[in-house]
């Protein structure tokens, strides 16, 4: 069974770049058909979804976030990272990782992955 793990600093400064890692364990990333998400839940609002990386190392974004993001994988050690650039207070989240069974491009509920990661807070805060 596929496990996934963020890890990171849970607490970042305005202006600077939130860096986030996912270790996967029990699958590999490289798995064709899988796809590795990235996804936050701001306080008192709903799942985003911030951008994907293919089985294939192809890299989507949302359209609102693709400014400030950047989405990489190390194969060798089974791991996505999240880069998120200039944060605000506006990005303060529980910020997740997820595999799905097919290429997610928004937004879209819980179920649609089968595997998530326990979460992480971030706050951006001076």
């Amino acid at each position: 069974q596929v496990q996934l793990q963020e890890s990171g600093p849970g607490l970042v400064k305005p202006s600077q770049t939130l860096s986030l890692t996912c270790t996967v364990s029990g699958g590999s990333i490289t798995t064709n058909n899988y796809y590795w998400s990235w996804i936050r839940q701001p306080p008192g609002k709903g799942l985003e979804w911030m951008g994907a990386i293919t089985y294939s190392g192809s890299i989507y974004y949302s359209p609102s976030l693709k400014s400030r993001t950047s989405i990489s994988r190390d194969t060798s050690k089974n791991q996505f990272t999240l880069q998120l650039r200039s944060v605000t207070p506006e990005d303060t989240a529980v910020y997740y990782c997820a595999r799905s069974p097919r290429l997610i491009l928004r937004t879209t509920p819980r179920y649609e992955y089968d595997s998530w990661g326990q979460g992480t807070q971030v706050t951006v805060s001076s």
